[in-house]
Protein backbone atom coordinates (compact mmCIF):
# COMPACT_ATOMS: atom_id res chain seq x y z
CA UNK A 1 0.00 0.00 0.00
CA UNK A 2 1.10 3.30 -1.02
CA UNK A 3 -0.30 6.83 -0.25
CA UNK A 4 1.35 10.21 -0.40
CA UNK A 5 1.35 12.46 2.44
CA UNK A 6 1.08 15.47 0.58
CA UNK A 7 -2.25 13.76 -1.08
CA UNK A 8 -4.39 13.37 2.15
CA UNK A 9 -6.18 16.10 3.91
CA UNK A 10 -5.10 18.50 6.69
CA UNK A 11 -3.86 15.98 9.13
CA UNK A 12 -1.98 13.57 6.94
CA UNK A 13 -1.05 10.93 10.16
CA UNK A 14 -4.27 10.43 11.00
CA UNK A 15 -5.50 10.08 7.67
CA UNK A 16 -2.84 7.67 7.06
CA UNK A 17 -3.56 5.61 10.29
CA UNK A 18 -7.72 5.38 8.88
CA UNK A 19 -5.94 4.18 5.61
CA UNK A 20 -4.08 1.71 6.85
CA UNK A 21 -6.61 0.36 9.29
CA UNK A 22 -9.43 0.42 6.38
CA UNK A 23 -6.61 -1.95 4.42
CA UNK A 24 -6.13 -4.20 7.18
CA UNK A 25 -9.74 -4.74 7.89
CA UNK A 26 -11.19 -8.34 6.59
CA UNK A 27 -14.68 -9.97 7.18
CA UNK A 28 -14.30 -12.28 9.95
CA UNK A 29 -14.76 -15.53 8.80
CA UNK A 30 -15.13 -18.95 11.06
CA UNK A 31 -13.27 -20.99 9.35
CA UNK A 32 -10.47 -23.54 10.57
CA UNK A 33 -7.83 -24.84 8.80
CA UNK A 34 -7.23 -28.86 9.72
CA UNK A 35 -4.50 -30.59 8.40
CA UNK A 36 -4.31 -34.58 7.97
CA UNK A 37 -1.57 -37.02 6.78
CA UNK A 38 -3.15 -39.39 4.15
CA UNK A 39 -2.34 -42.84 4.99
CA UNK A 40 -2.68 -45.90 2.87
CA UNK A 41 -4.04 -49.58 3.34
CA UNK A 42 -4.17 -51.11 -0.06
CA UNK A 43 -6.39 -48.60 -2.42
CA UNK A 44 -8.16 -46.63 0.50
CA UNK A 45 -6.91 -43.35 1.99
CA UNK A 46 -7.25 -42.57 5.98
CA UNK A 47 -6.10 -39.74 7.41
CA UNK A 48 -4.73 -38.68 10.64
CA UNK A 49 -4.77 -35.07 12.64
CA UNK A 50 -1.07 -33.94 11.85
CA UNK A 51 -0.72 -32.68 15.61
CA UNK A 52 -0.81 -36.16 16.48
CA UNK A 53 1.81 -37.41 14.57
CA UNK A 54 5.24 -37.51 15.91
CA UNK A 55 6.85 -38.92 13.01
CA UNK A 56 7.17 -41.27 9.65
CA UNK A 57 9.57 -44.02 10.06
CA UNK A 58 10.83 -46.61 7.21
CA UNK A 59 9.95 -50.31 8.31
CA UNK A 60 12.34 -51.79 10.64
CA UNK A 61 12.47 -54.81 12.88
CA UNK A 62 9.99 -55.26 15.14
CA UNK A 63 10.07 -57.36 18.17
CA UNK A 64 7.11 -59.86 18.84
CA UNK A 65 5.28 -59.56 22.02
CA UNK A 66 3.63 -62.89 23.43
CA UNK A 67 -0.44 -62.99 24.84
CA UNK A 68 -1.32 -59.56 22.94
CA UNK A 69 -4.09 -59.03 20.24
CA UNK A 70 -3.35 -59.80 16.98
CA UNK A 71 -3.43 -56.57 15.78
CA UNK A 72 -0.40 -55.78 17.82
CA UNK A 73 2.62 -56.48 16.01
CA UNK A 74 5.04 -55.66 18.54
CA UNK A 75 7.75 -53.16 19.49
CA UNK A 76 10.31 -51.58 17.96
CA UNK A 77 13.28 -49.52 19.74
CA UNK A 78 13.27 -46.03 18.18
CA UNK A 79 16.50 -43.96 19.67
CA UNK A 80 16.07 -45.27 23.12
CA UNK A 81 12.38 -45.50 23.43
CA UNK A 82 10.11 -48.29 23.41
CA UNK A 83 7.05 -47.86 20.46
CA UNK A 84 3.93 -50.43 20.45
CA UNK A 85 3.50 -50.99 16.83
CA UNK A 86 -0.39 -51.53 15.88
CA UNK A 87 -0.71 -53.32 12.13
CA UNK A 88 -3.67 -50.87 11.55
CA UNK A 89 -4.87 -53.19 8.95
CA UNK A 90 -5.79 -56.20 11.34
CA UNK A 91 -6.91 -53.41 13.33
CA UNK A 92 -9.64 -52.21 10.79
CA UNK A 93 -10.17 -55.73 10.04
CA UNK A 94 -8.70 -55.82 6.72
CA UNK A 95 -6.75 -58.40 5.10
CA UNK A 96 -3.33 -58.68 6.68
CA UNK A 97 -0.78 -57.22 4.51
CA UNK A 98 1.26 -59.67 2.15
CA UNK A 99 4.86 -58.40 1.76
CA UNK A 100 6.95 -55.91 3.85
CA UNK A 101 7.81 -53.34 0.79
CA UNK A 102 9.80 -50.69 1.13
CA UNK A 103 6.66 -48.23 1.21
CA UNK A 104 5.39 -49.55 4.53
CA UNK A 105 6.11 -47.26 7.09
CA UNK A 106 5.47 -46.98 10.67
CA UNK A 107 3.48 -43.42 11.63
CA UNK A 108 4.57 -42.53 15.64
CA UNK A 109 1.78 -41.07 17.30
CA UNK A 110 1.79 -38.80 20.97
CA UNK A 111 -0.45 -40.62 22.86
CA UNK A 112 -2.83 -38.71 25.52
CA UNK A 113 -0.99 -40.30 28.17
CA UNK A 114 2.51 -39.13 27.14
CA UNK A 115 3.08 -42.58 25.57
CA UNK A 116 3.71 -43.16 21.51
CA UNK A 117 2.24 -45.69 19.41
CA UNK A 118 2.98 -46.75 16.04
CA UNK A 119 0.86 -47.10 13.32
CA UNK A 120 2.26 -50.13 10.58
CA UNK A 121 0.37 -49.15 7.31
CA UNK A 122 0.96 -49.23 3.59
CA UNK A 123 2.25 -46.03 2.57
CA UNK A 124 1.86 -42.09 3.54
CA UNK A 125 1.14 -39.74 0.45
CA UNK A 126 1.12 -36.26 1.74
CA UNK A 127 -0.59 -33.48 4.28
CA UNK A 128 -3.92 -32.80 3.49
CA UNK A 129 -5.02 -29.28 4.25
CA UNK A 130 -8.76 -28.77 4.86
CA UNK A 131 -10.37 -25.59 5.15
CA UNK A 132 -13.41 -26.13 7.22
CA UNK A 133 -16.10 -23.10 7.57
CA UNK A 134 -17.33 -23.61 10.96
CA UNK A 135 -17.21 -25.62 13.88
CA UNK A 136 -19.40 -27.87 13.77
CA UNK A 137 -18.25 -29.31 10.83
CA UNK A 138 -14.81 -29.44 12.41
CA UNK A 139 -16.72 -31.72 14.82
CA UNK A 140 -17.50 -33.71 11.97
CA UNK A 141 -13.88 -34.14 10.24
CA UNK A 142 -12.29 -35.08 13.58
CA UNK A 143 -15.45 -37.85 14.48
CA UNK A 144 -14.94 -38.64 11.08
CA UNK A 145 -11.08 -39.29 10.84
CA UNK A 146 -11.58 -41.00 14.62
CA UNK A 147 -13.84 -43.66 13.29
CA UNK A 148 -12.13 -44.60 10.25
CA UNK A 149 -8.88 -45.10 11.93
CA UNK A 150 -9.62 -45.25 15.93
Amino acid sequence: MSVEIGALGPDPFEELARSAARHGQTPVESTTERELLVLWLDDDPYALPIERVREIVRLRPITPVPRVPAAVRGVLSLRGEIVQVIDLRLRLGLAPSLSEGRRRRTVVLHGDDGQMTGLLVDRVSEVLRLIVDDEHRAGEVRGLVARQVG
